[in-house]
């Protein structure tokens, strides 16, 4: 385990039509954040997510249109090939109340979005490939 400390903030509001995942990473990238936590609420007009085949060593991918909440997007940000990357997940509300999600996948068209992100100051979290289970993990 490692030790950090909040060393920022921030709070905003995503535009409707946006990527989700794409809106976030830029926003990282921009104020090259290394390490940190997100979190969203907001609606979807399409949502894009996956979940990882443990047996293939790859990520299949879902695609739903229509109007969903977004109950929550969990998620962290690291380094990847030199460069902050990150990774979320989300679960969404149907018109019936159904739930689903799983792996945030580029494709999410947002609604409306409340973004927070939490940059955190310590030692940068930095994947490498994992042969055990074919991931890049921190």
């Amino acid at each position: 385990m490692k030790q950090y400390s909040v060393k920022k903030v921030f709070l905003g509001r995503l535009q409707k039509g946006d990527d989700l995942l794409k809106e976030i990473t830029a926003f990282v990238k921009e104020k090259n954040i290394e390490t940190g936590f997100i979190n969203v609420i907001g609606a979807a007009t399409k949502a894009v997510f996956g979940y990882y085949d443990m047996q293939k060593e790859e990520y299949e991918f879902i695609t739903r249109k229509g109007e969903f909440e977004i109950l929550n997007v969990s998620g962290n940000v690291s380094i990847k090939d030199g460069e902050p990357m990150v990774h979320a997940h989300i679960l969404f509300a149907d018109d019936k109340g159904n739930t689903f999600g799983g792996h945030l996948a580029e494709g999410t068209k947002i609604f409306a979005a409340e973004l927070y992100i939490q940059e955190l100051e310590g030692e940068a979290l930095v994947r490498e490939f994992d042969k055990e289970t074919g991931l890049t993990l921190w």
